[in-house]
């Protein structure tokens, strides 16, 4: 589905620790969804982004991480491939990550709809998925995410000793959504409460290089 009359360019970022034991063939294997989408037969060639600047998609035997900075031309069917993608790579992953995905609509000028007073709407959206061996481990992620970006916000107006509070009622709807899985899942176990702090990263959809 990958050319150049595509309606989205999809970028893909991200980076996932793998298990120990991992190799390149299983990697290829979990990310036969991405390549086989650009139109590759390995990932050896669909591992090249859209834009030469981009690393693309990226495997450190050494550190054991796969690393994602890739962009594709597509539409809408390619969020069929990113869920067969994270599913695979639930089976390799050793801690939970999240993988941010936009897509960018290249039909839609806006220089062109504002000239014309045209009401239409450019069709970009973003995703966040997350990944992990476990459920407990994808809702780790989540948490500690979801702590950081209310930290950040809350900071321009209160301390952060003060927001003590903020954090352990966060941890508690974690808990809670944990306790109801629970029943029918085997969980390894609880996300943990890591507090908040200062810093953590910038989730807004990202732009092409």
């Amino acid at each position: 589905m990958s050319d150049y009359n595509a309606p989205f360019e999809i970028h893909v970022h991200g980076q996932v620790q793998l298990r120990l034991g991992v190799d390149f063939a299983q990697l290829q294997d979990a990310l036969k969804p991405l390549w086989k989408y650009a139109g590759a037969r390995s990932l050896a060639d669909g591992s090249v982004s859209a834009y030469e600047e981009e690393p693309g998609i990226q495997f450190e035997p050494k550190e054991r991480l796969l690393q994602m900075c890739w962009t594709v031309r597509g539409d809408e069917d390619f969020r069929q491939s990113l869920d067969e993608m994270c599913m695979s790579l639930n089976e390799i992953a050793d801690q939970g990550a999240a993988i941010e995905v936009t897509f960018y609509d290249t039909e839609f000028d806006e220089d062109e709809a504002e000239e014309a007073e045209d009401e239409s709407e450019s069709r970009d959206d973003f995703l966040m998925l997350f990944v992990g061996p476990t459920p407990a481990a994808i809702m780790q992620v989540q948490r500690d995410m979801l702590v950081q970006d209310v930290i950040n916000v809350m900071e321009r107006h209160f301390d952060a000793a003060e927001l003590s509070g903020v954090v352990a009622e966060i941890d508690k709807l974690f808990t809670e959504r944990f306790d109801a899985l629970v029943s029918s899942l085997d969980l390894s176990r609880r996300p943990r409460g890591t507090g908040g702090g200062r810093g953590g990263s910038n989730r807004r959809p990202r732009h092409l290089h």
